[in-house]
Order: C-alpha cells, then structure tokens, then sequence
C-alpha cells in the first residue's frame, strides 16, 4: 500500500473504478462519480500523510491536527476512512463530507465536488458503492506515493477514457491534446504570465500551457491561469484537475461567458491575459443576439454576429480579453468562420485591424463523432516588426495520423507546423505569408486554398519548353484550385448545418 505506483499501474487502478460502475451509469456520467470520488481520496491521503508527518516529530496528536490542516481542512466525521466505515446510506455520507470539506474550505475548494446525485440508489445501491469506496482504498494516493505530476496524468488518462466511451457528449468536455499541444507550442507561454480559457471545459487547454512552461524548464507555478465553463460538473472537474495537478493560483468560474463573463478588472471592464486559449462551442444557434447589440463591455467592436452562429461573438470576447501590449490567442474554430458571407463585414475588419497572424487548417477526424476539418486562428495584438501587415497561413490537412476513428497529430506533425510558424516563410504547397492587399484582394475571404496552392508544374527539365503550354497549364490548375476551394466550403457550410 505504500509501494510508489508506476504510470500503468496508476491508470489501470483509476480505470478499474470505472468498471464498477458499467451497466449502472452511461458512460458520459462516469465522470460526475469517479473523479469526485478519485479528488476526495487524494485528499484524505494528503491530509493524513500531512498529520502522521507532524505527529512523529511531537506526538502531539493537536498540534499534528493543526498541521494537516494548514494545507486544507477535513471536518470531523467527513474523512474517507469515516465515510468507509458506513454500511447503508452511503451515497448520503459521500455528499455530506463532500459539503462539510467544501464549507471547511470556502475559498480553495467550495462547490468543488460537484452536484451528482449521490443519494439515488436506483441508479448508485449501497453495494456498488462500498465496491467503489473498497477499490480507491486499495492504493494510497499520498505525494509521496503518486507525485503530482504523475496523478494529474492519470486523471487525464481518465479524461481521454470517459471520452473516448462518452460518444455524442466527448466534444463538449474534451479537445483532442495533440491539437491543444500544437497550439500551445505556437503561443509559447511564459513563466508569470496570465492564460485564460473562456469555454474551458475540464482544464486541458490551461494544463497544457502549464506543460509547455515545464518542459522548457520554466517556473511554472507562477502561471496565473484562468477558465470559465458553462457546465457546472465540468468546472468542478477543470478545478480538480488544476489542484491534481498542483496548480495553486487559477480560478474556475461557472457560468455562461457571452451572457455573463466572470472576470473583470477594477474599472468594470473585462479582465485581459497575456495569452488566450479556446475551443469555443461550434455555431451555437441559442444564444443573446439582442443583448449583443449594446453589449456592456464593449465586446461587439467587430460588429453583432448572425442569431444562427456565435463564433464572432466568442471570437470578439477572446479579442478584447488579449493585453494590449503582450495579449495573444490561438482558438479552434470551424473553418466557416473564414469565409462565411454573414460574417464578412466582421471578418474584413478584423482583416485592417492587423490582429490576425495565423490561419492553420487541420487535418480530419480529430474530434469525436466529426469529420469535420477544423482551423486554429491565431491572433496578436503587437506583432512583431516582421509579422506586420501580413498573415501566414499553414494548411496542415495532411499533418494527421488516423487511428480508428479518431485522428491525432504525432511530434514530427507538430513540429512541422509550429516551425513553420515561427519562421513566418513561405513553404511551397505548405505555408504561405500572404499580405493584408492579398487578403483584400480576395474581399477578406481567409480560407486557405486561397493562399497555400499545390506544388506548382516543374519545367526544371524542359519539359514544358514551350511557354503557351506551361502558360495554360498553370491557368487550369488555377481553376481547379479555385474549384476545389469553392466546393470545399459548401462541403464545410453543410456540415455545420448538420
């Protein structure tokens, strides 16, 4: 029980909670119990390895309390070893020390373990779980014996499993991580800074940024890192996930960021980050077109984005979140929002603005139960001297690897593209730095095709000595590829439409 566990080792006991719960509970909800459960056991451990820690120096059983609680309070009667002991209402003891830690602890952990419905024993009997109390206690998740790094892996191992078995419900919690790695590669977050994730759903984006410091041998816990996510049970686990992984200074806020950002500054107006993360939802129809219109923290500059699609109200949300000096944003969005018609006045200002830097195409089948291609916008609100004016665009669609039914980016794809990136060059049928006339020139339509063209026809050798002939065949190829671009986006239209 105190030998340290191995990474297989640790995931495969955190998997196995969830096997107890097949057959009871949908794969989408595994998450409300288990992680809740996996965060109360950490805990406890902590706080006990805390107290004995203290105890053998003084064996002074108040002063050993005292100790273990500096870090954070359990109450009387609301520690696991408490909670194990009961035979019947089980459910009802779980939530009750769930509340009394939560209200021992109001400023770090309140509201933290969630709103499942731990008392249903229709869905939850007694007997699964004392099963599930019985199989967390097989293992100690003291620091010493699962590190912090170590268990905040193991819970997003858990993340990519729920998702992977959650079908329909996966997207709305979980963005692919080689995709969130990429985009944090390209932003290249810095020791201090503050990173915000407006649609932060379990915390991975703001994870990876804390990643990305850490394996450039930054001092990453002086990250200040912050989210906002609209499902209360996935705040609760972005939360767990950010303490799991030792992260002490991030705040999670629950609600609705359109209708109700949660982070201003002193003078009412939306606090701003150095660095900006998101997967905002795709083309939501619901949402407050009308308030949009006179929206009061000035989040409308670019103009009140059509009632059917609220990816420019998020995009706007993002822009004004961006320090002025040091602010800069990489978001997924899909690729309608490059060259849809409705959003074309929008898109043509933020085009003169010169805060586009970026436009990446992805390859498909990187997000679950979609097919669809998606793009990563990259804004900045002060380029460098060199980036001034122009815009590179990377068209990546082949940078993926397939596995089942998923898709995922390797190492050498992501270096590929985030090299590409900082060099701000061209790379024939890869990367293009285009202008903001060229982008004019094309009534501020972004879609790639436009700008990243196939590798054009060789006459290296002579064989097409005769300049009509290579003439008219690069006419043609230029045809099909405006073909091909027009047809791709009524291909990316109807998808949305879906």
């Amino acid at each position: 029980m105190t030998d340290r566990l191995t990474q297989p080792e640790l995931e495969s006991y955190l998997w196995g909670a969830a096997i107890i719960l097949r057959g009871l509970v949908d794969a989408g909800d595994y998450k409300q119990y288990i992680f809740p459960l996996l965060f109360y056991k950490r805990l406890s451990d902590v706080w006990d390895a805390d107290y004995a820690e203290a105890f053998a120096e003084t064996e002074d059983k108040d002063y050993a309390e005292q100790m273990a609680n500096e870090r954070f309070v359990i109450p009387p009667k609301a520690h696991w070893n408490d909670v194990r002991e009961k035979a019947k209402d089980v459910g009802k003891a779980i939530q009750n020390a769930f509340r009394a830690i939560e209200a021992a602890n109001p400023v770090k952990l309140d509201g933290i373990f969630g709103d499942a419905p731990w008392t249903n024993k229709e869905r939850l009997p007694d007997h699964t779980l004392k099963n599930l109390l019985e199989h967390f206690a097989k293992q100690s998740l003291s620091l010493a014996n699962v590190p912090e790094d170590e268990l905040g892996n193991g819970y997003e191992f858990l993340i990519k499993k729920f998702a992977d078995d959650s079908g329909h419900t996966a997207q709305e919690f979980y963005t692919n991580r080689t995709v969130v790695h990429l985009m944090v590669q390209m932003l290249e977050p810095k020791p201090g800074e503050k990173i915000y994730d407006p649609t932060c759903g379990t915390g991975g984006m703001l994870i990876s940024a804390l990643d990305e410091v850490k394996r450039k041998g930054g001092e990453y816990r002086t990250l200040k890192l912050y989210g906002q996510e609209r499902n209360h049970m996935t705040a609760s686990i972005a939360r767990m996930n950010l303490a799991l992984h030792g992260v002490d200074d991030f705040a999670i806020a629950r609600g609705d960021t359109l209708e109700r950002p949660a982070f201003t500054n002193p003078k009412g107006g939306l606090a701003t980050y150095d660095m900006v993360l998101a997967n905002p939802p795709y083309s939501i129809k619901q949402w407050n077109r009308e308030a949009w219109t006179s929206d009061s923290w000035g989040r409308n500059f670019l103009g009140t984005p059509p009632q059917g699609r609220a990816d420019y109200a998020f995009f706007q949300h993002i822009l004004k979140s961006m320090d002025s000096k040091t602010g800069r944003c990489a978001i997924l969005f899909p690729h309608g929002v490059l060259f849809r018609k409705e959003e074309a006045d929008m898109r043509q200002k933020l085009v003169d603005a010169d805060l586009v830097d970026c436009v990446l195409g992805l390859g498909a089948n990187l997000f679950y139960n979609s097919p669809m291609e998606a793009c990563v916008v990259i804004c900045r609100n002060n380029k460098p001297a060199k980036r001034r004016g122009h815009v590179i665009f990377i068209d990546a669609v082949n940078e993926v690897t397939r596995e089942r039914s998923m898709s995922y980016l390797k190492p050498e794809h992501q270096e590929r593209v985030a090299d590409a990136y900082h060099a701000f060059k061209d790379v024939e049928g890869f990367a293009k730095v285009a202008s903001l006339a060229d982008i004019r020139a094309n009534d501020g339509n972004l879609s790639i095709p436009l700008y990243v063209r196939g590798k054009s026809v060789s006459d290296e050798k002579g064989e097409y000595a005769a300049y009509g002939l290579r003439e008219a065949v690069l006419a043609w190829k230029k045809s099909s590829d405006v073909l091909h671009h027009r047809i791709k986006e009524l291909v990316f239209l109807i998808e949305e439409e879906i």
